[in-house]
């Protein structure tokens, strides 16, 4: 199916709105969180400040990882993401009085913590819903469709926050308009939380016959039975593990054109332009998230969906040297625009590959693998950003790091004997 019939397939769409709904609330709320944490006038950014945010907004994904999956295979994952939702936008109702009341420590993090956690539960749930959701044969374009259009609904959402902060300016003060910011998504929650209760209790899973018993204790053991599933597919573990490796290396890119943006293209003290900037490299990422989840079904039954996410990841390494040549607004932008677009069709074809292989009774625990390695990932490409950059975020040495990782990961990782399956290109 083409990307327009899947959008006119009527309960496929009733889970596209609510993840999009979501994420581009999601847009909104990070927009305040970055303007308030890195972006404040009153607040110096630095690579450290950066990757302390990023872990403080994954922490909670891994560590409530292993019971995301106890979650999603015993309970109706609709109700958990109805309930999930609801308890996002209470909690960004907290984190905007914090905000208004220029509450900037422990109290802050907790609720952001618990925010972002409770995220997680959402898109587990909505993946491993989408099986259900679409035919087997539509398993890719419906991935891209539904993970590429959230990445746009997230950058849309950052813009509406910038604008609306634009708009208060003249009114209020920056960390006023920043909880103003928060209570819009507050409010675009809770219609999260509405569009998914118009859903059926079992519509998106697990059906009756495949709910599993027993109780939360279950949970870490369940992530060693994700990992022993995992085992006996390797080509979906190494496809898991690439693309863990590729998002940690676009997190450490984007540490990096956040500080360019903020403290070298850019007055440091003209925040607001610093993040104009930064919205502007972050939308040229997202047009290259389009394009490729639109490339990635053509390439797969062009070339076979393991020979396909070997190259993407091979032209993503190519495209980081970009900016191993120079640090400018233009070779950032298109670095941002070709490592998107390459990683995105990494995604969308493993995700396929991995809800391909795995039955809906196993697959909220593989899901909660996923999940778990994958922010892994993106903490420690924070954490090695941090550790290599310069304030000014300007340093050939981190674009050169990233680009031989994801190299060894097209010739090593991905390499034909052990990924390609037999008969499989």
């Amino acid at each position: 199916m083409t990307f327009w019939q899947l959008l006119r397939d009527v309960k496929l769409f009733r889970l596209l709105r609510v993840r999009w709904t979501g994420q581009l609330t999601d847009g909104i709320f990070q927009s305040a969180l970055a303007s308030f944490v890195l972006f404040s006038p009153e607040r110096q950014a630095s690579a450290v400040n950066a990757a302390v945010a990023f872990a403080v907004v994954l922490l909670p994904y891994s560590i409530v990882g292993p019971f995301v999956g106890t979650v999603l295979d015993r309970f109706s994952r609709q109700r958990a993401i109805f309930f999930a939702n609801l308890t996002r936008s209470l909690t960004l109702l907290v984190i905007a009085f914090l905000i208004f009341n220029n509450y900037t420590g422990v109290e802050i993090t907790v609720f952001v913590l618990i925010a972002f956690g409770v995220n997680r539960l959402i898109l587990a749930g909505l993946s491993a819903g989408i099986p259900l959701m679409t035919s087997p044969k539509s398993l890719i374009s419906a991935n891209a469709l539904a993970v590429t259009g959230g990445s746009v609904w997230v950058v849309l959402g950052g813009g509406i926050g910038l604008g609306i902060r634009r708009l208060l300016d003249a009114f209020a003060s920056a960390d006023h308009a920043d909880a103003i910011i928060v209570l819009v998504g507050a409010a675009g929650f809770l219609a999260a939380a509405i569009l998914t209760a118009l859903m059926r209790r079992d519509e998106i899973g697990p059906l009756p016959h495949e709910i599993v018993r027993g109780g939360f204790a279950q949970g870490l053991r369940e992530m060693r039975d994700g990992f022993k599933f995992l085992e006996e597919h390797a080509d979906a573990a190494r496809g898991i593990a690439a693309t863990a490796l590729h998002r940690g290396g676009l997190t450490a890119f984007t540490l990096t054109a956040l500080l360019l943006e903020r403290n070298t293209f850019h007055d440091p003290a003209d925040s607001e332009a610093g993040l104009a900037g930064l919205s502007f490299t972050l939308s040229i990422a997202a047009v290259g998230f389009v394009i490729g989840a639109i490339a990635a079904p053509y390439g797969v039954r062009t070339m076979g969906r393991h020979r396909w996410m070997r190259l993407s990841i091979a032209a993503a390494s190519v495209s980081a040297l970009f900016l191993v040549i120079d640090r400018t607004p233009t070779l950032l932008a298109a670095t941002a625009f070709f490592t998107a677009l390459c990683g995105q069709s990494v995604k969308v074809t493993n995700d396929a590959l991995v809800q391909s292989k795995i039955d809906d009774v196993f697959r909220g625990r593989v899901f909660a693998v996923y999940d778990v390695l994958v922010n892994g990932a993106i903490v420690t490409g924070a954490l090695i950003a941090a550790w290599v950059l310069p304030i000014s975020g300007d340093s050939w040495i981190l674009p050169l790091m990233i680009s031989v990782a994801w190299a060894l990961v097209a010739l090593v990782l991905l390499r034909p004997a052990k990924f390609f399956l037999k008969g499989v290109a």
